[in-house]
C-alpha cells in the first residue's frame, strides 16, 4: 500500500492551513496513497500561547473538513494534531477518519512536552495542555496502525504495547525542534522500529525559520529491516524532490539518502512550490512521502 506524509508549511491563518492541507491530501490521493498523515499542529502555530486561541471541539471546523476530504478521496486520513477543547480542558489531539469519512479514533497526546535544555530551549506544554489517558489503534485492510504524537515516541513502552496489540505501523505526527531534532528524531524512530519489528512513520511541519518555534522537518519512514552493505547496492532508494527552483522550474532534484534503510522504494515529492527552494532543503518543503509497501 501507499502511505503519504504531508509536511505542511503552517501559517498563523487557520483557514489557509486547512485549505492547503486538504489540497495536499487530494494530491496525495491522486498519487495513489491510501493512508495519509498530516503533521502535529497542522492548523495552528505550535506554542503554548497559541493553543487556547486555536483550540476547537471535535467535531469542529478542522475535523469536519478532514472528514469530508477523507470521504471525497476514499482514504484513511490521520489528522496530525490540533489543539482540542473539551469540558474546559485543552488537549493536543489527533483525529483519524476512514474512507467513509467516519471518525475512527481520537488520540490525545499522552506525554506532554516539558523540556529545559539550558541555553537552547525551554518549553512546557503542561502550562496549557492536559494529557490524554488512552491508547489509540485502528485497523485498515493493509495493516493495524498505532498512534502517538511527538513526545510520545520517546516512551518505548507505548510502542511495545502497540506491537503486542498487533500493530505493524506506528505513526507519530511530531514537531521536534532544532535542538532535539538533529539529536534524536531519526534515532528514536529507528529504536522504536527495531525494538518492536514494526514500521515507524513521522510527519513534521515544514521548517519555518521565522516562527517562534522552529520545527526540524525531515518527515521520515523507517523500517525495522536493516539491509547489509552488499544488499543495499541492489535495494536503491529512489528520491525525487519537485519544486520551482531558480533556473530549473519543475525539474526534479535527485538526492541520495544513504542513511535510510528500506525494503522497497521511498519517494519524496514536494507538492507546493517555493521560490527559494535550496539544494537538499527538504526540511523546508510541503512534502509528502509515499512508501510502496512490500
Amino acid at each position: 500500500f501507499r502511505l503519504a506524509l504531508i509536511q505542511l508549511q503552517v501559517s498563523s491563518i487557520k483557514s489557509e492551513n486547512l485549505t492547503r492541507a486538504c489540497g495536499l491530501i487530494r494530491e496525495a490521493s491522486k498519487q495513489g496513497a491510501q493512508i495519509v498523515s498530516l503533521p502535529e499542529c497542522f492548523n495552528s502555530p505550535y506554542g503554548t500561547k497559541y493553543f487556547p486561541e486555536y483550540a476547537e471541539k471535535i467535531p469542529g471546523d478542522s475535523t469536519q473538513k478532514l472528514s469530508e476530504v477523507a470521504k471525497e478521496c476514499s482514504m484513511y486520513v490521520i489528522g496530525g494534531s490540533i489543539p482540542e477543547e473539551d469540558a474546559g480542558r485543552l488537549y493536543n489531539t489527533c483525529a483519524v477518519f476512514g474512507p467513509d469519512g467516519a471518525l475512527l479514533v481520537r488520540h490525545r497526546k499522552l506525554h506532554l512536552f516539558d523540556i529545559d535544555v539550558p541555553g537552547k530551549i525551554t518549553f512546557q506544554e503542561s502550562e496549557t495542555l492536559s494529557p490524554g489517558d488512552s491508547f489509540s489503534v485502528f485497523d485498515t485492510p493493509y495493516c493495524k496502525v498505532g498512534l502517538g504524537i511527538c513526545y510520545d515516541i520517546r516512551f518505548a513502552e507505548l510502542a511495545q504495547i502497540y506491537a503486542q496489540r498487533g500493530c505493524q505501523l506506528l505513526v507519530y505526527p511530531g514537531a521536534f525542534n532544532l535542538t532535539t531534532g538533529p539529536a534524536h528524531w531519526e534515532l528514536l524512530q529507528r529504536g522504536r522500529a527495531v525494538d518492536n519489528q514494526v514500521y515507524v512513520a513521522t510527519a513534521s511541519p515544514a521548517r519555518d525559520e521565522s516562527a517562534s518555534y522552529v520545527a526540524w522537518g525531515h518527515s521520515t519512514v523507517v523500517t525495522f529491516y536493516h539491509l547489509g552493505k552488499s544488499a543495499r547496492k541492489s535495494a536503491q532508494i529512489h528520491t525525487e524532490l519537485y519544486g520551482d527552483r531558480p533556473g530549473s522550474p519543475g525539474e526534479p532534484l535527485l538526492i541520495r539518502l544513504a542513511a535510510f534503510d528500506t525494503i522497497g522504494y521511498i519517494r519524496f515529492a514536494c507538492i507546493s512550490s517555493f521560490a527559494k527552494f535550496p539544494p537538499f532543503g527538504w526540511e523546508l518543503c510541503d512534502l509528502f512521502v509515499i512508501v510502496i509497501g512490500a
